[in-house]
């Protein structure tokens, strides 16, 4: 939490926002596959390794079985062996973001979001929607049949991970953010997959301002169709957390409720999300270890979680075992953007960002 007293500027925030989003990712990252590591198998692996609860990165796994079941990635990922960030697609559509404002500005069409994917974006380093949706601009398809045709994954979460931007930028105006946010989203999704988009960066947008997380959560929730799968799986997140049960009774029966979409599906993930959010009531390190045991697609939930928590306590607040090992360095697929510091990304964003209006 932000100490008492103190108010973090915007600069600070938008800092925040990156720092969390990249350390999130980094701690969900070495467990990212939800069908294999649920929410009960991440626990028995931390208490294995004695780190409940779960107060830094991710410990190095005590289990042959565990070691061989992570992320191949996992080695860059643990604590003790952080040194900057490793590659991922949370963060590449991040950065393709930042660069897609920087170039076209807010009036950007959805268009000018796949021409910047085919310059500056691997297409093996795409997956589900997004993979599906570069396939068909390759092929000469536009928006928004890039998002339907042959494309089974267009509710899926990789829309909702390309948002923080939208909100970072626009932190006075959750509208406006969730505004931009669909317009990048339609490239590859539908429906939900697009809802998630909205909520997400109306709910970082929100964060700069509410007076806490459950406020920013309503705000957000103002942006997406109230008859949404989306929105009544928040409402009823919400409405379990307001009852006093525990956090490990509301993901339970979440999941409960939400099972047969998938472990990548937005609907599911938002639910993990929004419980680690409210749990973790504004303190940074409970809001992302909450939400990475919470299991599914762990590091873009983690990702969101962070950036959502680091714009509500700033940067300063960040305790430093989740920062100082990313030596200010993000890895990145995205052509121009391998070793970039993130304090200039953050400070590019600002610039976008602007005064208050």
């Amino acid at each position: 939490m932000t100490p008492m007293g103190t108010e973090p500027d915007l600069a600070d925030r938008i800092l925040g926002g990156w720092l969390g989003r990249i350390a999130g990712n980094m701690l969900g990252k070495p467990v990212e596959q939800g069908d294999v590591w649920t929410r009960e198998r991440i626990d028995r692996y931390l208490r294995r390794a004695s780190a409940l609860p779960l107060t830094d990165y991710l410990p190095e796994p005590a289990d042959e079985r565990d070691r061989a079941e992570l992320r191949p990635e996992w080695r860059q990922c643990v604590r003790g062996r952080v040194h900057g960030s490793c590659r991922d697609d949370d963060v590449d559509y991040t950065l393709l973001g930042l660069l897609l404002l920087e170039t076209h500005g807010f009036g950007f069409s959805t268009e000018q979001v796949g021409e910047l994917w085919l310059r500056r974006l691997p297409y093996l380093q795409t997956f589900t929607a997004e993979r599906a949706a570069y396939r068909n601009l390759a092929n000469g398809l536009t928006p928004p049949l890039t998002a339907t045709c042959d494309n089974p994954y267009q509710e899926w979460i990789g829309a909702l991970i390309r948002a923080d931007i939208y909100g970072w930028t626009q932190p006075y105006s959750p509208d406006r953010a969730a505004a931009l946010a669909r317009r990048d989203a339609v490239l590859s999704h539908t429906g939900n997959g697009v809802y998630g988009a909205m909520w997400a960066a109306a709910l970082v947008s929100a964060a700069f301002t509410a007076p806490g997380v459950r406020d920013a959560i309503d705000t957000a929730l103002t942006v997406v169709p109230a008859g949404s799968r989306l929105a009544r799986t928040v409402r009823r997140v919400r409405s379990l957390h307001a009852t006093g049960l525990a956090w490990e009774d509301t993901v339970a029966t979440a999941a409960q409720e939400t099972a047969g979409h998938g472990w990548i599906h937005t609907v599911p993930n938002v639910a993990v999300l929004t419980a680690g959010l409210l749990y973790g009531d504004g303190d940074f390190t409970r809001t992302v270890a909450l939400t990475v045991r919470g299991g599914l697609d762990t590091d873009s939930n983690g990702a969101t979680a962070g950036s959502v928590a680091g714009v509500l306590t700033g940067a300063a607040a960040i305790p430093a075992r989740w920062t100082d090992p990313l030596q200010d360095t993000v890895r990145s697929a995205v052509s121009g953007f391998d070793g970039a510091r993130i304090s200039d990304l953050a400070a590019r964003t600002l610039r976008l960002a602007g005064p208050a209006r």
